[in-house]
């Protein structure tokens, strides 16, 4: 696991999305991080919505690499 800073950032980075994430009925859980990979698994509705690839991309990998040092990639894990 990444530094416990690191995870706190990345942390919040989740939460300030989270609330969109749940107006769809869908949520996301920090399952890792390593060597700057971020790994998430989307929960409820989100794990199976067709654009889930599109919401982890353009979303949520583009805001934690804005606002959190050191991420370099966010991956889906199931």
């Amino acid at each position: 696991m990444a530094t416990e800073t690191m995870e706190n950032q990345v942390q919040e980075v989740l939460d300030k999305l989270r609330p969109f994430l749940l107006r769809d009925g869908g949520d996301v859980e920090l399952v890792d991080i390593e060597d700057g990979v971020v790994k998430v698994r989307l929960m409820g509705a989100c794990g199976s919505c067709p654009s889930s690839t599109i919401t982890l991309k353009a979303g949520i990998e583009r805001a934690l690499l804005e606002e959190v040092p050191g991420v370099t990639e966010l991956e889906q894990v199931f």
